[in-house]
């Protein structure tokens, strides 16, 4: 027996249906049906304090659960508010639903007041999109949604409703199955495939492991430790994969790329057969593509078959979720026979040289000042305090690269940061979504003084939900990342990068009813670290950090991955006549 319900409330019968138990938003004229309708309804709703920071938020909800993260926005400004954030989730594979208002029906097309094409706006911006003119429609595209969004690879999916769908009365019908005939997801992995990568292992001498993002968004983490194991094979993590294999992990290198570490680089430059495992080959890891990986076989796992072979041809390509195929492929392995004596002498030597390469010039915070904190002292400081299984969410720059290098994990969704389109402003709003999602969980947000700027009216947010969210920021005064290729490459002609006219942070985290401090002397740090942690609520420190520390090793663009700057340039010693 079918129930007669509004059109606004049948969207949030389909959201509890869903599992959804909070929404991140900012209302509007469209959408007031919606929250009259949330004011009765079980599903707690987050007012944050701009609508782009409410899709950052839902990414951080669904970066740390692996649930779909919800956001919603009235038409016009408010949807198109939200593209950045549905890019930044497409970007990164993350599966948020967006729901926005449009005007009515026999208004669309019209230049109402408010309304904007967000159908087409938002077209390529999301892995699908609806526009719902229809109440009968409305149910069947909220659980297609939530299907979409979350099946395969996923991403996010915007339904865009017009307000007399809101406003409309009808039967709700539950939705018992989802019948999409053109959209087809492949699982399994090819059994020939998968055999064919198993002979490419065992016939390997130097093989290296390259997980990515995938194996997180699959929940693939301990079928990859396995696997791992089982071949005993140096593996390096993409900054979308960090937490996927333990960092305490003996098998372990570092985060490969141009930030990534000497011993990444060059074991990716020596191998002779790369598994790439949820991975898309991107350029910030793979510099000059013609010369990356280049003596190896490459056998390449995904289950977004546009991502196989499109920036390298993989001499085994296999299309599936990358924890059916692990699975697969540690059976056949566990199963197999002994290696070759020759085989096992030969990756012993591989592994020597990987060690070597890792004493050579590791990843490590530099001597402590005692005149100036150094950022990476900074990470290696939170570092101890998040020890590996606490949520350190990031904003996107230098702070970003040193916090990926030098804070470990020992688990996936522990590390929440912006990778394919490095969005400035991502810190603060994804560790409202973090915290959100996981309440006994300590969550950092470790952001510069330029992304902070970008999100500091969601302070007003985390104040309103008494969020204990330690924000750090990593004030050096400039765009950091900006103002180093500027030194590097552009002869230190410094434009559009000082920082000026930050604010009091003391003063503005008591307005905001929490506490705050600002440290500049290397012995305060660890007791303002301590303070922040224990501090039973929010917290904001602002730490000044040296403000001309460049961050290394470094691929300039255009370079080889084994091509690096692994330091300040030093000077010559000029003999005396």
């Amino acid at each position: 027996m079918s129930n007669l319900m509004s059109g606004a409330k049948m969207l949030l019968e389909c959201l509890s249906r869903e599992g959804v138990d909070c929404i991140f938003g900012y209302p509007g004229g469209v959408t007031l049906p919606l929250y009259d309708a949330l004011y009765d309804g079980q599903i707690r709703h987050v007012l944050v304090r701009h609508e782009e920071n409410a899709a950052f938020a839902a990414e951080g909800y669904a970066r740390a659960t692996g649930k779909v993260g919800v956001c919603c926005a009235t038409s016009g400004p408010g949807a198109t508010n939200l593209t950045t954030g549905l890019v930044d989730a497409l970007m990164d594979s993350i599966p948020i639903v967006a729901i926005t208002g449009q005007v009515a029906t026999k208004l669309i097309g019209s230049d109402a007041f408010q309304e904007a094409d967000t159908f087409g706006i938002t077209r390529p911006a999301t892995k699908h999109n609806y526009l719902v003119k229809s109440l009968e429609d409305l149910p069947r595209v909220i659980h297609e949604a939530f299907y979409i969004a979350a099946s395969g690879r996923p991403g996010p999916v915007l339904v865009d409703i017009a307000k007399d769908v809101f406003q409309g009365q009808g039967h709700y019908q539950p939705v018992s199955s989802i019948h999409l005939p053109g959209y087809k997801v492949f699982t399994e992995g090819h059994t020939g495939q998968i055999r064919r990568a198993v002979q490419l292992i065992q016939e390997a001498q130097r093989p290296l492991v390259y997980a990515g993002g995938g194996i997180v968004a699959a929940g693939a983490a301990s079928e990859l430790r396995e696997f791992v194991e089982l071949t005993d094979s140096p593996a390096v993590l993409t900054l979308m994969g960090l937490g996927a294999l333990p960092a305490s992990h003996p098998n372990y290198i570092s985060m490969p790329g141009m930030h990534g570490s000497y011993a990444s680089n060059m074991a990716l430059t020596g191998c002779d057969l790369l598994i790439a495992l949820g991975v898309r080959f991107d350029d910030r890891v793979t510099g000059r593509l013609n010369a990356f990986a280049p003596h190896a076989k490459v056998i390449h796992v995904d289950i977004d078959p546009a991502e196989v072979g499109k920036n390298r041809a993989p001499e085994v390509p296999v299309v599936g979720d990358v924890k059916r195929v692990l699975a697969k492929l540690n059976k056949l392995l566990s199963a197999g026979e002994p290696l070759p004596e020759s085989v096992s002498a030969s990756r012993r030597d591989w592994w020597r040289q990987v060690r070597e390469w890792k004493r050579e010039h590791p990843l490590e915070a530099p001597e402590p000042s005692d005149t100036e904190i150094k950022p990476q002292t900074l990470m290696a400081e939170i570092n101890r305090r998040a020890a590996g299984r606490a949520t350190v969410c990031t904003d996107v720059g230098q702070h970003q690269m040193w916090a990926a290098q030098l804070i470990g994990f020992e688990e996936p969704r522990l590390w929440i940061s912006s990778g394919g389109l490095g969005s400035m402003g991502f810190g603060l709003p994804s560790a409202i979504g973090a915290q959100m999602a996981c309440p006994d969980r300590l969550v950092f947000a470790i952001v510069g003084d330029g992304g902070f700027q970008m999100s500091i009216p969601e302070l007003a947010t985390i104040a309103a939900n008494k969020l204990p969210i330690k924000i750090v920021i990593m004030n050096n005064g400039h765009l950091g990342m900006v103002r180093q290729w500027q030194t590097m490459f552009f002869n230190n002609r410094l434009s559009g990068v000082q920082l000026e006219g930050f604010p009091d942070i003391a003063k503005l985290a008591e307005a905001y009813g929490f506490s705050g401090c600002t440290i500049e002397r290397p012995s305060e740090l660890g007791p303002a670290l301590d303070r922040a942690v224990s501090e039973p609520g929010p917290f904001l420190l602002n730490v000044k950090v040296a403000q001309f520390e460049c961050v290394y090793p470094m691929v300039p663009a255009g370079n080889a991955i084994n091509e690096m700057v692994l330091g300040p340039p030093q000077p010559v010693a000029v003999a005396a006549k």
